[in-house]
């Protein structure tokens, strides 16, 4: 039966390995996800028969409340609500690698077994990363649905306590591993300060870093299940918890890059205004002039292009919009102009957030194109048409030394010959700095609610 069970494990690992790798691209994301739960059933099926479960009542039971409670956020969760779900399921491994870590400590203490040196590092290594994967997760989901303030939130020393609480929680760990039975309650101490931990550590990332706060929290819950998997000494968990771990942990670097950022710059709150959404700022120390245009005259426009690039931002997420921005795509492909999309790698609020809205309104794959591969095109877009973009289209980025968002790579929108943006308002994106874009001489300012003024648009466009 063990060589079965190995068997087994090895074959759900290969499930999840290739389930990743399919990931990496929208035409093939579906299948990945596929391989990957395949991969998961196995591995739950096999460890249920293989380890000695003394009554299934209450496993079954979890599982027809887990799936009921799945399916209904699988039905009732928009698509611009994903960010935050994610950042929530994240909470719940964490959390879930923390408990199990902690009752198996439990169960040995009662039990009088005798502890390993390295049981006992890996459940204390559990139990912190998983607490602070739970409650910062949960401040993440806060923070992505309104619920905690989506500013940078600072307080008198802030490093330093966050030092000193780290400082504690290992010396603490370490006394539970020289002495894991008399040291019980300073493991019921790791857990509290880890918590703790997880509130403070995330509290500080503004929301513009939320893509990734999410990332790096979902690498975190993959090391706490790893830990775990040493702890239940499960091969299926600790290679599971190995592949989150470190995809995750890439992607937080690769996301990182995206903003030209450190990820301790974003960890430690790099953007004081983050989050903000105040009044249009001065440009350069002066008041300038937006010109605008109405529905008909953005018509007009594209009307006579041949080529246009659409850039959508965290905006057309809000508005709910991307059924409408696919409406105006097929429109202008219908009168014969080419129409791709350019995707900033830290648009919305998680990674992939556009990518996964426009694939929801059946946006074709072939047509999504990352910054890297269309940004030296710009130069011969007819049209780029932004849609609740802002920070990842701010030219400010290229020249200002002075901004906060000075050399992350933007798209370069501005080299288009016609730039229209639509936006509720001129107000300032989540790094609270005015965007020069708003003010040069080849931008119009297409104002409203994206959702209701692109369907305006169309209908514009669909009279001519």
């Amino acid at each position: 039966m063990q060589i079965v069970s190995y068997l087994i494990y090895l074959l759900a690992s290969g499930l999840f390995i290739f389930g990743i790798k399919r990931l990496a691209s929208p035409k093939t994301a579906r299948q990945g996800n596929a391989l990957s739960v395949t991969g998961m059933f196995l591995a739950v099926v096999i460890t249920l028969f293989d380890q000695r479960v003394l009554t299934f009542e209450f496993i079954i039971v979890g599982l027809v409340v887990g799936a009921l409670i799945g399916s209904v956020m699988a039905l009732k969760v928009p698509m611009t609500g994903m960010p935050q779900m994610v950042g929530l399921l994240n909470g719940f491994g964490g959390g879930a690698s923390a408990l199990v870590a902690f009752a198996e400590y439990y169960y040995i203490v009662e039990h009088h077994a005798v502890f390993q040196e390295s049981t006992s590092i890996t459940m204390v290594l559990s139990v912190l990363i998983g607490a602070v994967t739970f409650t910062g997760s949960l401040i993440a989901f806060g923070k992505l649905q309104g619920i905690v303030t989506g500013k940078v939130v600072k307080y008198p020393l802030q490093n330093p306590v966050n030092v000193l609480l780290m400082l504690a929680v290992v010396v603490a760990g370490v006394f539970v591993v020289i002495d894991p039975v008399g040291n019980f309650d300073l493991l019921v101490g790791i857990v509290a300060v880890s918590l703790v931990l997880g509130v403070l550590l995330v509290l500080p990332i503004g929301g513009a870093d939320m893509p990734v706060a999410i990332s790096l929290l979902n690498s975190y819950s993959g090391i706490a299940a790893s830990m775990t998997g040493f702890v239940l000494s499960n091969n299926m968990l600790i290679i599971a918890g190995a592949l989150v771990g470190a995809s995750g942990i890439i992607l937080t670097i690769i996301m990182c890059k995206g903003m030209n950022r450190s990820l301790m710059n974003v960890v430690l709150g790099g953007w004081e205004s983050a989050g903000g959404g105040g009044p249009a700022a001065s440009v350069d120390g002066q008041q300038k002039t937006a010109k605008s245009v109405d529905a008909e005259e953005a018509a007009m426009l594209f009307e006579s292009a041949q080529n246009v690039v659409i850039v959508p931002g965290y905006g057309m997420a809000v508005a709910q919009a991307q059924h409408a921005v696919r409406d105006l795509a097929n429109i202008l492909e219908e009168k014969g102009i080419n129409v791709r999309f350019a995707i900033h790698p830290v648009a919305g609020r998680m990674p992939g957030h556009m990518n996964v809205l426009l694939a929801e309104a059946q946006v074709s794959y072939d047509k999504l194109f990352a910054l890297e591969d269309i940004n030296d095109d710009f130069n011969n877009v007819d049209i780029a048409f932004i849609v609740g973009a802002n920070d990842v289209v701010n030219p400010a980025a290229r020249h200002d030394k002075n901004s906060p968002i000075f050399g992350m790579p933007i798209l370069n929108v501005d080299y288009a010959k016609t730039v229209i943006i639509n936006k509720r308002s001129l107000n300032v994106g989540y790094a609270g700095i005015g965007n020069d874009l708003f003010y040069q001489d080849n931008s119009l300012m297409y104002f409203g609610d994206a959702k209701s003024a692109i369907s305006k648009l169309v209908n514009e466009i669909k009279e001519l």
